[in-house]
């Protein structure tokens, strides 16, 4: 009998979860399922002028996270930030519904994600996550220029490993042609809303070669800016003192002995408002890179994929609210330059500063489709500082298994 507990504990890992709020995690599962989600929208109703598509998940997850700040134990029992879970459980809906005629386009997301527990549960917890609507403003024979305008998270139109984990309320242009040789050119980009109270705006975009010369090769550049209103608050200031540059490079070709997809890249960010502070020890820390390659796409039944990638981030290369790497877990949800992110809250000392930057690891994540609706999602996340000269020094590390159901 007293190994019967481990075997329901087992069995139950799937079934319930959650996400104590480390930067960019759920981003990244939508990211790694979006394209095969666009294909399993299976409940449709047309009417006249346009169709009518509703799709969902239902996802059950469990993070089991290791987190040292200056050797102190942060998470759960006994550890230093408060209501945090060493194992934390979650429960998660997402909604979908999409409406499309020939030339315009509506499309929302409801995100339902409540922390699992009779007593820690949470049963309120609904968040707007997408809902935009689009039309195409000219139709040519190589060439497409839309315009869209509404809420998106930046990683859904934007690609970065590191960072574009905030979201985008704006308007977003997108230009798109197809040339023979050279391969498929885009530019997708525009303004959006920082701080309605402020006036205060930021801009991004990004331009992309894909399949240049039809080889596989792709490149994108991108750039995002948010030091674009400057108040009375210093502490506000510093913290959008951002301008992160990104350049892509990756390859994507099919070998003929493995029979799969296999994707090489890398990237490199520099953020060129980068300046010495206090809690950079007078330091300009403004570069980040990653590099990674991927194997197979969940197309059907036992498909798999599995991609696994390092990260190399610096304290100020992107802010603490939009970054989507690995991080350093955070419990307590210290920012870059003041206790909360965005510049709120009394200002960091010298050794107090933490944010989305400051480290260097790896992560992996392999998904197995195991029906035509159901994936495994499971991945492994460590991290220690980049530069152990600013402190606090942090050790991190994190196991994610999820069940996801997608109809």
């Amino acid at each position: 009998m007293k190994y019967l507990k481990y075997f329901f504990l087992i069995l139950t890992i799937p079934l319930c979860a959650i996400d104590e709020g480390t930067p960019g995690l759920d981003q990244k599962d939508i990211e790694a399922l979006r394209e095969w989600i666009k294909t399993k929208r299976q409940v449709t109703v047309k009417e006249r002028g346009g169709a009518l598509s509703l799709s969902g998940e239902v996802r059950a997850e469990l993070q089991s996270t290791n987190e040292k700040k200056n050797g102190i134990k942060q998470r759960g029992s006994g550890g230093e930030a408060k209501h945090t879970a060493t194992r934390a459980w979650d429960v998660e809906v997402n909604l979908m519904l999409n409406y499309r005629t020939d030339r315009t386009w509506a499309t929302i997301k409801i995100e339902f994600d409540n922390n699992a527990g009779t007593e820690s549960g949470t049963f309120g917890k609904i968040s707007m996550e997408r809902a935009f609507l689009g039309g195409r403003i000219v139709n040519g024979d190589t060439y497409t220029m839309d315009l869209e305008i509404g809420r998106r998270l930046l990683g859904y139109t934007f690609d970065s490993k590191i960072e574009f984990g905030s979201f985008m309320d704006g308007i977003l242009y997108k230009y798109d042609q197809s040339f023979d040789v050279t391969g498929d050119f885009y530019f997708h980009g525009g303004p959006f809303v920082v701080d309605e109270t402020l006036d205060h705006f930021g801009y991004v975009g990004e331009l992309g070669l894909l399949n240049v010369g039809r080889t596989g090769l792709y490149t994108k550049l991108s750039a995002i800016y948010w030091d674009t209103k400057h108040m009375h608050n210093k502490n506000r200031n510093n913290a959008y003192r951002f301008l992160p540059l990104q350049w892509i490079w990756g390859y994507k070709f099919t070998p003929e002995s493995l029979n799969k997809v296999v994707t090489a890249y890398g990237a490199a960010l520099y953020n060129p408002r980068a300046h010495g502070t206090l809690v950079s020890n007078g330091k300009r820390q403004a570069w980040a890179w990653y590099a990674g390659f991927s194997i197979g796409e969940l197309r059907k039944q036992w498909d798999w994929s599995f991609d696994i990638n390092y990260q190399w981030v610096q304290f100020q290369a992107v802010p603490d609210f939009d970054g989507s790497g690995i991080g350093r877990g955070n419990a307590s949800g210290r920012g870059l330059y003041t206790r909360s992110s965005k510049g709120k809250g009394a200002p960091n000392g010298v050794g107090q500063g933490v944010g989305a930057g400051n480290f260097k690891g790896f992560a992996a994540e392999f998904l197995y489709l195991l029906t035509n609706n159901i994936t495994v999602y499971q991945a492994w996340r460590q991290s220690v500082n980049e530069t152990s000269s600013i402190k606090p020094t942090f050790s991190y590390k994190q196991y994610e298994i999820e069940l996801i159901y997608g109809f």
